[in-house]
């Protein structure tokens, strides 16, 4: 629900008197998320909420110069493939978002960086997922050494913005952090959309 305010609003409203959780039970409990069951009444009208509870996340758009992008490829299960991403991971418990993404890049890429900038917070999927992911600008890279775990294969590259967008265009990059830190570069680069057709 939104104060409308002409065609359009920026104020969401949460939860009011007229939506109630009336029942919530977990259903299963991982290594990365959980699962909960929530029994939901809207105005009236009950229903099920299957809801994933995520910690958060963080994802970098790590620069080593102008225009020049870091990114890590690796494979991904649900996907069935190898992508090209911006660096990215889970947030510890507690854990501030800024030393996530610093301590993230630097596992991941090996790459200090000497300011870690927030760009923007969004809700990653929240029809279903509680995630947030924070993405930061990270640039003054120092490279040093990966810190991967044991069971985690990750190839760094290094790409100018036209590159990564000719992998993104191939498929081989289709990840939605990703294509926003690409557009979030674009715009900085005078050029509010992605050089030919991105779709």
């Amino acid at each position: 629900m939104y104060e409308a305010s002409g065609r359009f609003s920026v104020n969401p409203s949460v939860m009011d008197g007229r939506t109630k959780v009336v029942d919530s039970r977990e259903a299963f409990s991982g290594r990365v998320f959980r699962v909960r069951v929530d029994t939901v009444r809207i105005e009236g009208t009950q229903g099920r909420v299957d809801v994933v509870e995520h910690v958060g996340s963080v994802a970098i758009l790590a620069c080593r110069e102008p225009g020049r992008l870091v990114l890590v490829r690796q494979y991904r299960h649900p996907a069935r493939r190898a992508l090209w991403e911006i660096p990215a991971g889970t947030m510890e418990p507690g854990e501030e978002p800024a030393a996530a993404a610093a301590r993230e890049l630097a596992e991941e890429t090996g790459f200090i960086a000497a300011r870690v900038v927030p760009l923007y917070t969004a809700w990653v999927t929240p029809g279903f997922c509680t995630e947030r992911m924070h993405l930061f600008l990270a640039d003054g890279l120092t490279a040093g050494a990966q810190h991967l775990d044991a069971d985690e294969r990750i190839e760094v590259g290094t790409f100018t913005l036209d590159q990564a967008w000719a992998i993104a265009k191939q498929g081989d990059s289709a990840d939605m952090k990703t294509l926003l830190a690409l557009l979030w570069m674009s715009a900085q680069a005078n050029g509010p959309t992605p050089p030919g057709d991105a779709s």
